[in-house]
C-alpha cells in the first residue's frame, strides 16, 4: 500500500454580499472573488502543516493550470485526485504567494455547481476555501508535516472544515494512474524543468 493520501487545507474564504454586487458590476456580470487561498507554515484544522518551501513550489507549478485556463474547482470535495468536468463550479485566475499566505483570484462559473455557489455567495452565506491534493506525511511531536512528495491539484469550496481531512488512496499504482489523469505529459515536464530551476 502507497501512504500517499488525498491531503485536504480549510480556510474560510472571506467575502461579503456587497463585495459580490460589486463584482457583477465591474465584471459584465461575473462574479470574481480576491482573497486567501491557503497558509503555509500553520497548524490547520487536520493537525497538519504544509512547508513554506513546499506550498511554494504548488503554487509556482499550478501557475501552468491557470495560464492553460484548466485551474478548476469544485463545489464540495470529492474523493478523488481529479477534478470532474461535470462538477467544475469555479477557475482560479491567480494564485500567488506573499510571505506565507496564498492568495487567489476566483471567478464563479455559470455552470449548475458553479450557479449554486453564485446563489450562496449573494445570499451571504459563509464559504470555506480548500486546497486538495496528493501526498504523504509526516509524524512530528503532535502535527503531521505535509512531505516532498505532495501534489497540489485544486482549491475547491465546501462549507466548514469538518470535511474530511485524508483519505486513503486505494493502492500506490491506482493514485498514481489517477494523478496521470490530472497531470498530463506537459504537466510532468514543467514540474520537472521548475525543479531544475529551483536547483541553480
Amino acid at each position: 500500500m502507497s501512504d500517499k493520501k488525498l491531503l485536504t487545507e480549510w480556510a474560510p474564504f472571506e467575502y461579503s454580499p456587497l463585495m459580490v454586487e460589486q463584482s457583477r458590476i465591474e465584471n459584465g456580470g461575473k462574479i470574481i472573488m480576491k482573497g486567501i487561498l491557503q497558509k503555509a507554515n500553520t497548524l490547520n484544522q487536520n493537525g497538519r502543516i504544509y512547508p513554506l518551501d513546499i506550498l511554494t513550489r504548488e503554487v509556482q507549478n499550478y501557475q501552468k493550470f491557470i495560464r492553460e485556463n484548466r485551474a478548476l474547482g469544485e463545489c464540495d470535495h470529492p474523493a478523488a485526485s481529479v477534478v470532474e468536468l461535470k462538477n467544475s463550479s469555479h477557475i482560479i485566475r491567480s494564485a500567488r504567494m506573499e510571505g506565507t499566505v496564498v492568495y487567489g483570484t476566483v471567478e464563479l462559473l455559470n455552470t449548475p455547481s458553479g450557479k449554486i455557489l453564485q446563489s450562496l455567495v449573494e445570499s451571504g452565506v459563509t464559504l470555506g476555501i480548500s486546497s486538495r491534493g496528493v501526498g504523504s506525511t509526516r509524524k512530528q511531536g503532535e502535527h503531521d508535516v505535509v512531505q516532498e512528495d505532495f501534489q497540489l491539484i485544486c482549491w475547491d469550496f465546501v462549507s466548514e472544515p469538518s470535511t474530511p481531512g485524508a483519505f486513503m488512496m486505494r493502492e500506490g499504482k491506482i493514485a498514481e494512474s489517477d494523478l496521470r489523469r490530472h497531470f498530463n505529459r506537459s504537466d510532468r515536464v514543467n514540474r520537472i524543468f521548475n525543479e531544475i530551476l529551483e536547483w541553480k
